[in-house]
């Protein structure tokens, strides 16, 4: 017997103000869980918290700098001691700065590292020191990171957010990998999003076209809708679901895998 109810599970999710982060904490508190949005966007992070409660769930927000190893220290005691516990985190937060190659800025590069690896790096550290046995969690749990499918074909325009999206990928193996071998009781996996018409996803099309690869944004989301087999777009909750899926005891067998949610983009 499967089931997607999360009930009794505690959730924080990175990037979790907006956007896909949004979705997914919604998502997921729907399906039972509580849940914790960790962000830098105060107020938007806070009227995300107040917008999943007005609707019946359990969820708080926390100040969250993922890339600062004592923002992590921080949140988490909070995240424990807000929703009784800590058995779920989705290493969501992320950022894409569009170049060419021939005209990478090296402070973009460092930003792009220190969000996307660092950033879910100390994620996977932090959950692992309090979810396993010896930790203030202490019950194992599921970590879910977000990559791409930037991470699995060649598009141009975005290649070291490629880059770093692949490194999350390796992450996710390794760290499923250490978790079994340690006895943590964590599964650990990760998604491959398609493009999707979030804040973020919009500004790719505008910057692909403003760096001269496509004529207009509309013409580069027409490119990736080409490239998709389902012939559309991503939307936010074709990524929740695929959270959920993978938080839940219908996966109870799954760790170390990367779920491609692209509409065959990717394949």
């Amino acid at each position: 017997m499967t089931s997607y109810d999360l009930s009794g599970r505690r959730a924080l999710v990175t990037g979790g103000a907006r956007g896909l982060g949004a979705g997914m904490a919604e998502a997921l508190a729907a399906a039972g869980a509580a849940v914790a949005i960790g962000d830098v966007l105060d107020d938007e992070g806070k009227q995300t918290a107040e917008s999943l409660r007005a609707k019946g769930a359990t969820a708080e927000f926390i100040k969250l700098d993922i890339t600062d190893e004592d923002s992590w220290a921080a949140a988490v005691p909070e995240v424990i001691a807000a929703l009784g516990g800590f058995d779920l985190l989705v290493n969501n937060a992320g950022v894409e700065i569009t170049s060419l190659v021939a005209d990478l800025d090296p402070a973009d590069v460092r930003k792009m590292l220190d969000v996307n690896v660092l950033g879910t790096a100390l994620g996977l550290k932090h959950a692992f020191r309090a979810m396993r046995p010896d930790g203030p969690a202490g019950n194992g749990g599921a970590v879910v990171n977000v990559a791409s499918v930037a991470a699995t074909i060649a598009f141009p325009g975005i290649s070291i957010y490629s880059a770093t999206k692949s490194a999350i990928d390796r992450l996710t193996r390794v760290a499923a990998a250490e978790s079994g071998k340690l006895g943590y009781g964590v599964r650990v996996n990760c998604i491959y999003p398609g493009l999707t018409p979030t804040a973020m996803g919009n500004q790719l099309a505008v910057d692909c076209a403003e760096i001269g690869l496509f004529p207009s944004p509309e013409e580069a989301a027409k490119a990736v809708v080409d490239l998709t087999p389902q012939g559309r777009l991503g939307q936010v909750d074709d990524m929740a679901d695929a959270v959920v899926f993978l938080a839940s005891g219908a996966a109870k067998y799954i760790t170390g895998a990367g779920l491609p949610v692209d509409g065959g983009m990717g394949m």
